[in-house]
């Protein structure tokens, strides 16, 4: 290298780490913008599922889908925004950078885009599914788990965005992955809903469904959190986190209800098929004394217990093992609630179901606490803890 090339080298160097940390600074901004959308889509979610129950699905056009829809909305922009600028105005020499259907951009960009590609895609389907099927139908309809699929790899995307534009010590970082980790722990709770209408109508191994689900999803909130963040009971802060925004957005529906007053038309619903989802909802809700499409209560903090146990194993060393303690603890914290619940009592099962439920959720644990470990790899490639 010539002594004028060398020259030349140093004088690019100060405009190129400007540029950088300009880069930098700007991805940090859009991954905290894309968790505050992810937020106020969640209430949307929660609003909805009340006005559904409460209400019944009078329009498209209601106001929980017109909040939940502002925030995909941002979550679009967001996503493809930076895509189309970093493939329009690529970086030289940029790390983790991919090309996808013409598109260039970090592997966390790429997730967070095509995740909620999904969920916008689940919109037209859902007023399709509506239409053909009629008004009341159980969130595990493919629309619906489309959509709340694309919410979990957008946010899957914004774990691996927070490894991305920050450093692994950094306590910022632990924040935004904190918050990540709460915001899926959400989605995924709100997904388990239906598994209690299942128990109440079939009883018997079904009964301890909640159970079995949860050990098998939620670990991938839960481990995957303190995997990525490198602490210990950051499981628990996402445990406490999610019951409060749950809390948050139970208040924020109700202030809408207050303002918008809008008219019932689910007792007409309900009146058509005794034996909907919304019927049963309904059943249960009267019979708990609860009400009808209550998603957060303060009762949810029971929930530590299990967490606690995850996290006394140490899910980021042994994240299977955790998961096993929690699936373990979680039965029967559930077990014990559920019989404790007047609509649920009569419906224990004996103890040979309850055997096979319980074993049965041993396995569930196993599975989703490889399955978080296994993500949370994908998402960090220098996993900083040895797993068994």
């Amino acid at each position: 290298m010539t002594t004028s090339t060398r020259a030349g080298a140093i004088r690019a160097s100060p405009a190129a780490a400007a540029a950088a940390d300009a880069s930098l600074a700007w991805r940090r901004a859009v991954l905290w913008a894309l968790l505050g959308a992810k937020v106020v889509a969640s209430w949307g979610v929660q609003w909805d599922i009340q006005w559904h129950t409460l209400i019944g699905r009078d329009s498209f056009w209601i106001a929980p889908h017109l909040m939940t829809y502002a925030g995909v909305a941002v979550m679009v922009g967001l996503s493809f925004g930076v895509l189309a600028w970093t493939t329009l105005r690529p970086s030289p020499g940029a790390a983790d950078v991919v090309r996808v259907l013409g598109l260039t951009g970090t592997r966390g960009f790429h997730l967070a885009a095509w995740g909620i590609a999904l969920t916008v895609l689940a919109a037209p389907i859902d007023d399709l599914w509506h239409r053909l099927f009629g008004l009341d139908v159980t969130l595990w309809s493919p629309p619906h788990l489309l959509g709340l699929l694309g919410a979990m790899i957008n946010t899957l995307g914004c774990f691996r965005i927070a490894r991305e534009v920050y450093p692994a010590t950094n306590r910022v970082a632990l924040a935004a992955v904190v918050c990540t980790g709460t915001i899926l722990y959400i989605g995924l709770h709100f997904a388990l809903q239906p598994s209690f209408r299942i128990a109440y109508l079939n009883g018997g191994v079904l009964f301890h469904l909640y159970a079995m689900l949860a050990s098998l999803v939620l670990p991938l909130a839960l481990v995957a959190t303190a995997q990525l963040s490198g602490v210990r009971w950051t499981p628990a802060v996402v445990m406490v986190g999610a019951v409060a925004l749950g809390l948050v957005g139970m208040q924020i529906a109700r202030v809408g209800f207050d303002l918008l007053q809008p008219v019932s038309v689910i007792e007409a619903e309900i009146a058509k098929d005794p034996t909907s989802p919304i019927a049963v909802a309904y059943l249960v809700a009267r019979k708990n004394g609860t009400p009808p499409g209550a998603t957060a209560s303060l009762a949810q903090l029971l929930g530590l217990l299990p967490v606690a146990a995850l996290v006394l194993v140490d899910p980021r060393r042994r994240p299977i093992r955790a998961a096993v303690a929690y699936a373990l603890v979680l039965f029967a914290l559930m077990a014990v609630r559920l019989a404790s619940l007047p609509a649920f009592r009569p419906l224990v099962p004996d103890a040979g179901a309850t055997l096979v439920a319980l074993g049965l959720t041993l396995v569930a644990g196993v599975v989703g606490g490889w399955m978080a470990s296994r993500t949370a790899a994908a998402l960090d490639p220098a996993p900083r803890f040895a797993t068994s």
